[in-house]
């Protein structure tokens, strides 16, 4: 009975193991479509967001502000939430591709410097808006242009690496 169990662990293992990089492509996936959003549909969507917010806060505060309060306030705070959805994406990216990297035996140094590649993902990250709707690859509407751009992404990226490692850290080494 000892070894059934052993087997079965084992084939868990080995089969489970290759699709802990699932989250991270589903995210990569996610990150390329919002990228190649035109500039309507993506100011549209943030401010969906920050309306919601602002509609949320409104209720829990319990301020019963008017309607062109909240939209002066959804105003306000667009710019702020757009930037923050582009460092929250990639630290979610870090985090999904730093997880199968530590699955695989990868820890410490070599676990942040691999998951430096992202750096590399987030330069790529404008390639899509290359082929829609007119857009430009460098991304001059993001505060100072595409190293701005990127430097959110990288932000949001070594921000989960490290939340990643000490989290594993933490948890201690199997």
């Amino acid at each position: 009975m000892k070894y059934i169990g052993l087997f079965i662990k084992k084939l868990l293992r080995y089969l489970l193991k290759p699709l802990s990089f699932l989250p991270a492509i589903v995210v990569m996936y996610l990150i390329f479509s919002f990228s190649s959003q035109d500039g309507v549909s993506s100011a549209r969507l943030s401010r969906m967001v920050s309306e919601k917010v602002v509609v949320t806060a409104d209720q829990v505060l319990e301020k019963g502000w008017s309607a062109e309060q909240i939209a002066a306030y959804t105003e306000q705070i667009h710019y702020y939430v757009r930037k923050t959805a582009h460092v929250t994406e990639y630290f979610v990216l870090a985090v999904t591709v730093a997880f199968p990297l530590y699955v695989y035996g990868i820890r410490g140094l070599w676990l942040v410097l691999l998951a430096g590649i992202l750096r590399f993902f987030c330069r790529s990250g404008r390639i899509p808006s290359v082929f829609c709707g007119g857009q430009r690859a460098f991304c001059t509407g993001c505060g100072g242009g595409q190293h701005w751009h990127t430097a959110r992404h990288s932000v949001g990226s070594y921000c989960g690496i490290y939340r990643e490692k000490n989290h594993i850290q933490a948890i201690g080494t199997p």
